[in-house]
């Protein structure tokens, strides 16, 4: 009789849900997958309230790996015809929207469900109750938003920091300096980073810059306006340009979660199994080898056990440690017990519409600004973006006629904003954007309020020791950690799949280092950008 091997997958976001494809369709390991939620898709899950979608964080479907932009297309095909809003645009208007290169042979956004959108990327800054191009600028705009005082600040500290540079970059603090300049920093990135992490930046590991902002800079910057300028043919792949420089992207029709729902049932129908509510409390181990996970059902309050060959772990480090429990060595359990993170949560509101209106030379529905999300840098108020799901894709709203808007909020499991209320919470927020003159509160027909832990790993608390933890676990030859709360490292969408892909490339090749795992999204030259 042949045996076949089994994969047990911790988590059903990006991570868990690439690694389960994976092995269906390149090996003949079986995958089960654990989740502790209802839900498909992790972070990238998309919410439904009233008909109307929302997508936790923003996800844009980009890549310089070409290896995730194949994947993502081969589960869903880019359009080949125009969707609802460009059509009302023509329509509307009697002119095209920015040109964008449609799939010869996609299909019909207004016809099927199954396809990916090519999205015009826009976000902006919000600050002084003005809009500033993101990343910043040194145009017309920005010099008259500023102010000239302000702008000779901002050139002069950051020529000073090219002169002198930081000799040792050890903090966030450090780090934004030595790239910015003190001016730019203390105007654009100290008060909305620490809004963020809840910390100061000198508290945060140099790290997170390093991994999130990666070659942005003011010269890198500059360099792509003028790029933009004389280059007038638009393609998806953007190969030579930055991650935060990019112009377009792709988008399910229905948001991010249409993608992993799509993925999950791929995974069923090829014999894998997913098993839902369900929390991992166990991890039995010998010897550096794991055998099986026990789950508590949360719907029966029953715990089970599966066992396997072969081990992924999505699930926070922090929790995969204490799972362990007295086989985790003590110094392993203190750095694992004081990784710390930040959570999450989303306030949807619809509106008629916006009290801030289109200025650009961008032709929209309605008079609606144009922005995928927009950074919130007013410091009275705690909101720190805001998303305009309209234009994510115009399929995330029930009534394209109104605005649709994602408020999102950084704070602490257990901290004041954790706790409001979600009535109180949902005013709070309606009031904070009345007060900075984006909305008026009078406008505002319906909401919902999403709460989100874990979703960011932080890079203060004991991260500095985290090798501890990679040591101890790299030794399980069949243990393999990925995604980002499985690594607890701040990686993107693409990130997390490649982590996943690499590891059950190692299962095939035989390759028994993790390194190459680990190596994703941290070495100098990286999937997200492009070797020279």
């Amino acid at each position: 009789m042949i045996r076949f091997e089994t994969a047990v997958i911790i988590g059903a976001g990006p991570a868990g849900l690439t690694a389960a494809y994976e092995l269906v369709t390149k090996t003949n390991i079986k995958p089960v997958i654990i989740e502790m939620t209802t839900d498909i898709g992790g972070i990238s899950k998309t919410v439904v309230h009233n008909g109307n979608r929302i997508d936790i964080g923003g996800h844009r479907f980009f890549s310089k790996s070409e290896i995730v932009m194949k994947w993502w297309q081969e589960i869903l095909p880019v359009q080949g015809s125009d969707s609802k809003d460009d059509i009302l645009r023509d329509i509307y208007y009697q002119k095209k929207r920015t040109q964008i290169r449609l799939s010869p042979d996609g299909p019909d956004p207004e016809k099927s469900d199954r396809v990916m959108l090519i999205r015009n990327r826009l976000s902006r800054i919000y600050f002084l109750r003005k809009f500033f191009e993101y990343p910043l600028t040194l145009n017309g705009s920005t010099i008259t938003n500023l102010g000239i005082i302000r702008i000779i600040k901002i050139v002069g500290s950051y020529v000073w920091i090219k002169i002198f540079p930081v000799k040792k970059i050890r903090t966030l603090e450090d780090f934004f300096i030595s790239r910015f300049g003190k001016e730019l920093y203390k105007t654009f990135f100290k008060d909305y980073t620490e809004k963020i992490w809840g910390v100061p930046c000198t508290e945060i590991a140099a790290d997170w810059g390093a991994q999130r902002i990666k070659e942005l800079s003011v010269s890198r910057a500059l360099l792509h306006s003028v790029k933009s300028v004389i280059k007038s043919k638009k393609s998806i792949e953007q190969k030579n340009t930055d991650t935060s420089l990019i112009e377009q992207f792709l988008y399910p029709k229905l948001g991010p979660g249409q993608m992993w729902e799509t993925v999950a049932s791929l995974i069923e129908e090829k014999g894998g199994i997913i098993i839902k509510n369900s929390e991992v409390v166990e991890l039995n181990i010998t010897d550096y080898k794991v055998h099986g996970v026990s789950y508590l059902n949360k719907t029966t309050n029953l715990i089970s056990e599966v066992k396997g060959d072969y081990f992924f772990s999505s699930m926070p480090v922090k929790e995969l440690i204490k799972a362990m429990g007295k086989r985790a060595p003590v110094e392993v359990k203190r750095v694992g017990e004081g990784l710390q993170y930040r959570d999450f949560i989303t306030v949807g509101l619809l509106l008629n519409k916006l009290k801030i209106k289109n200025k650009k030379s961008v032709f929209t529905l309605y008079g609606l600004i144009p922005d995928n999300w927009i950074y919130i840098q007013e410091r009275e108020v705690k909101v720190g973006r805001m998303q305009i799901f309209n234009n994510w894709s115009p399929y995330m709203v029930a009534n394209i006629e109104k605005v649709w808007i994602g408020l999102e909020y950084f704070c602490n499991e257990g901290d004041n904003l954790w706790k409001m209320p979600d009535d109180e919470f949902v005013q709070f927020a309606i009031n904070e954007l009345d007060s900075i003159d984006i909305i008026d509160k009078n406008e505002v027909i319906d909401s919902v309020i999403i709460r989100m832990s874990k979703t960011y790993p932080a890079y203060f608390g004991t991260y500095s020791q985290f090798n501890v933890i990679r040591d101890f676990t790299d030794k399980f030859e069949n243990l393999f950690l990925i995604g980002r709360n499985g690594m607890h490292k701040y990686n993107n969408q693409d990130h997390s799949m490649l982590t996943a892909i690499t590891a059950v490339s190692n299962i095939i090749s035989g390759e028994k280092s993790k390194d190459n795992i680990w190596d994703i999204n941290t070495e100098e030259v990286y999937h997200e950008e492009k070797a020279d």
